[in-house]
């Protein structure tokens, strides 16, 4: 049976074995990453390559930094057969540069996110998966501590069970955007290691392939993901996370373990706070016992005891409007994997309903107007100016953007929910 480790108050909902896985910068910030090449790569970043002749100097200057890159590779041990071989006939590839200059003005709401998410068809086919590779998940729990249904959800979210993987060659994505220096040195870093692992032998320049932005096979590995923590389940020489299934799988297992997942916790709770609850004390980075939630009166949707042992922090997606949550560090674990809450939120979800769960009891406030990704970044700069750490102003609601805004809120003596909304945002630019 999968899962042994899982919660015991889930062990009756374990699916017993019956068969056999980009960045958005604004367009000033990407003209001001160009550094290289001059006005050449400048060309090629904002789309002027329509003529023969700038198309041939923008070729011309792409083939030279890449002949620029050769004693970098050289000296992390890539023959010079493995580098020819990785760049014979690539050329840069300007369709991809349109996808750093995608920025949505509304990001969709949680409700609607999770709806796409964990819809009938994924969570029908991870049930079947999970039958067919049971073994191999029963190895990765057994070896890593991995709760494997959640294996099964970044795979399922990642590239819907290994069936739309990108299609991109990343030798080519990635040296166009090295070439570009979009992100400075980050992409030109990554194509490094591509070839790294072309001279390793674990899969042909042809057939390494993946998104836009270099994320690679069946649970998109950036390739230094790919060095760092890509194993070969199977013995047979090659870590192959493309065509492999196992060893994806087992991939995705140790990638979670090495970023500290606890065996046998799961990933929390959704929860029922006591009527008028004060939420205020509690930050998304803090953590209690499970017994100290059960004492001020949190009970667990499901209607199962808590935990004896573990911690959790409190987590209120939509504020206390909305569904509320006992996130466990196995919940932190997941968001390593892709740094988006509503993902993280997705693969736990997921999980669940694949291992047999039932869906949420809270209601989701879906007639809550909600703030566009420029009025989030406005809600940063305002919290910013008056001393409060938000990270990056990018238009996303994370951790410090949560924790910033709780102590706010605390400040001038409204529930501190930590949910941005529009009259919050109007009453800091009437704070101005």
């Amino acid at each position: 049976m999968l899962s042994a480790l899982r919660h015991p108050d889930r062990a009756e909902r374990r699916l017993a074995p019956i068969g056999r896985h980009g960045p958005v910068n604004s367009f000033s910030q990407i003209l001001r990453a160009v550094l290289i090449f001059g006005s050449l790569a400048l060309i090629l970043l904002v789309g002027l390559t329509r003529t023969p002749a700038r198309a041939q100097d923008t070729n011309a200057a792409f083939r030279a930094y890449v002949q620029s890159l050769w004693p970098m590779a050289q000296a992390r041990g890539v023959s010079r057969q493995t580098f020819d071989a990785a760049f014979a006939g690539v050329t840069p590839n300007t369709s991809i540069l349109k996808n750093t200059k995608k920025q949505a003005e509304f990001v969709k709401p949680i409700w609607d996110y999770l709806g796409g998410a964990i819809s009938s068809q994924r969570i029908e086919r991870g049930r079947a998966l999970a039958a067919q590779y049971s073994g191999v998940l029963q190895q990765v729990e057994s070896k890593y501590g991995v709760d494997p249904y959640v294996v099964l959800a970044i795979w399922g979210m990642e590239t819907s069970y290994g069936s739309f993987t990108g299609g991109q060659s990343v030798i080519r994505a990635l040296a166009t955007l090295a070439f570009a220096r979009y992100r400075g040195d980050f992409f030109r870093d990554e194509l490094l290691t591509a070839l790294e692992i072309l001279q390793q032998g674990h899969i042909t320049p042809a057939a390494m392939t993946g998104s836009w932005a270099g994320a690679m096979g069946q649970t998109q590995f950036m390739p230094t993901s790919f060095f760092k923590y890509a194993v070969d389940h199977d013995g047979d020489g090659h870590k192959d996370i493309w065509t492999n299934i196992p060893d994806a799988l087992a991939s995705t297992g140790n990638y979670l373990a090495q970023f500290g997942w606890r065996r046998g916790e799961t990933w929390g709770y959704e929860v029922i706070l006591p009527a008028a609850y004060d939420v205020s004390p509690h930050d998304p980075l803090k953590f209690r016992s499970f017994g100290e939630w059960r004492r001020e009166g949190i009970t667990r949707a499901d209607g199962e005891p808590m935990p004896t042992g573990g911690e959790a922090s409190l987590f209120l997606p939509t504020g206390v409007k909305g569904p509320a949550f006992l996130m466990t560090q196995n919940f932190r674990v997941i968001k390593s994997y892709n740094q988006s809450t509503f993902y993280a939120m997705g693969v736990a979800l997921l999980s669940d309903r694949i291992a047999g769960v039932a869906g949420l009891k809270g209601a989701w406030p879906k007639g809550e107007k909600l703030l566009s990704v420029n009025e989030t970044k406005e809600l940063q700069q305002h919290l910013a100016r008056m001393g409060y750490e938000v990270g990056e102003v990018d238009g996303r609601v994370g951790d410090k953007v949560q924790t910033a805004l709780r102590a706010w809120q605390r400040k001038i003596g409204v529930m501190a929910d930590g949910h941005p909304t529009p009259a919050m945002l109007e009453r800091m630019r009437k704070a101005r």
